[in-house]
C-alpha cells in the first residue's frame, strides 16, 4: 500500500489511541480523587484529636476526656500473639510446598485450600473461631481474638514463603547437596537466607492485613471499656473501638474514632513502606 493510502489508517489508529488514553486517565483520576478526598478528611479530622492523652488515657465515658490506651494495647497484644501463632505455621507449610512436595498432589490440595482461605471474608473466620472457641468456652476472650487473627495471618505467610523459596535458584540447592548437606540444613542455611527479605515482607503484609480487622474481633474478643491484660476475658481492640465510637451519637467519641483510624492508617502505611523497601532490597541483591 502507498503512503497516501496508509495515512488515513494511521490517523484513525491515533484517534483511537488518544480516546483510549483519555478514558484511562479520566478513570484513574476519578478513582484517585476519591482516595485523596478520603485521606484528606482522615488527616484533617484525625490530626485534630491527636495528643499525648490518646496514648496515655483509657477510653472515656460520653462527655469526658480520655484516650485510646486500652484498645491500642489490646490490639498490640492480640496482633503479636497472632503473628507468633500464624507465622511458624505459614512458614512450615510454605516450606513443605516449595521444598518437599513441590510436585505432590497433597501440595496442590494445600495450595488450593490456602488460596480459598486467603480470599475468605474475615467475618466467616470470626464466626468459625466463635463456634470452636467462644461457644465452647462460654465467653469472649483475647485468646479467641488472637486465634482469629492468626487464621488470617497463615495464608498470607504461606503464599509469600512459597513464592520466595521458589525464586531461590536450584543451583544453590544443588551446590549444597554436592557437598553432602542434608536437605533440612540446606533449607535453613541456604534457602531461608536467600529468601529472608521476601519472607519478612510477607509477615509485615500479614500484620498490615490484620491490623484493621474488625469483624473477627467482634465475634471473638468483643470489647472492653476498661484496662485489662487478662487474655481469658473480653479485650479491647482499636478497630472495634473505632467501629463503636464512630456509630455513637457523641461527638467526643466520634473524634476519638477519627484519631484511632488515623493511627491504624499510619501504622499500615509504615508497614507497607518497610515491606516495599525489603522487596526492593531483595531485587537489588
Amino acid at each position: 500500500m502507498s503512503d497516501a493510502a496508509l495515512t488515513p489508517l494511521y490517523a484513525k489508529r491515533r484517534r483511537k489511541n488518544a480516546i483510549t488514553m483519555g478514558l484511562s486517565l479520566a478513570a484513574t483520576a476519578f478513582g484517585l480523587s476519591w482516595l485523596v478526598l478520603i485521606l484528606a478528611v482522615l488527616l484533617w479530622k484525625g490530626f485534630g484529636g491527636l495528643s499525648l492523652a490518646v496514648f496515655t488515657e483509657m477510653t472515656p465515658p460520653p462527655g469526658s476526656a480520655g484516650g485510646l490506651l486500652n484498645p491500642i494495647m489490646g490490639s498490640l497484644i492480640m496482633t503479636v500473639l497472632a503473628v507468633l501463632i500464624g507465622t511458624p505455621l505459614g512458614i512450615l507449610a510454605g516450606t513443605y510446598m516449595a521444598e518437599y512436595g513441590r510436585y505432590d498432589k497433597l501440595a496442590s490440595v494445600v495450595r488450593f485450600i490456602n488460596d480459598i482461605l486467603l480470599s475468605a471474608p474475615s467475618i466467616v473466620i470470626g464466626l468459625f473461631v466463635y463456634e470452636i472457641m467462644v461457644a465452647q468456652m462460654g465467653h469472649f476472650s483475647g485468646w479467641a481474638g488472637a486465634v482469629a487473627l492468626a487464621v488470617i495471618v497463615v495464608p498470607v505467610v504461606v503464599r509469600t514463603t512459597e513464592d520466595m523459596l521458589l525464586l531461590v535458584p536450584d543451583t544453590l540447592r544443588e551446590a549444597a547437596a554436592s557437598i553432602g548437606l542434608p536437605r533440612s540444613l540446606m533449607i535453613r542455611r541456604v534457602a531461608y537466607r536467600a529468601a529472608r527479605a521476601g519472607m519478612i515482607t510477607g509477615v509485615l503484609l500479614a500484620i498490615a492485613r490484620i491490623s484493621g480487622e474488625t469483624a473477627p474481633l467482634l465475634f471473638t474478643a468483643l470489647n472492653n471499656q476498661f484496662w485489662s491484660l487478662n487474655m481469658n476475658a473480653p479485650m479491647a481492640s482499636l478497630p472495634v473501638v473505632i467501629f463503636q465510637f464512630a456509630l455513637s451519637p457523641y461527638k467526643d467519641w466520634q473524634d476519638l474514632a477519627w484519631t484511632g483510624a488515623l493511627i491504624i492508617t499510619l501504622t499500615v502505611l509504615a508497614l507497607s513502606i518497610v515491606a516495599r523497601l525489603l522487596a526492593a532490597q531483595r531485587k537489588s541483591s
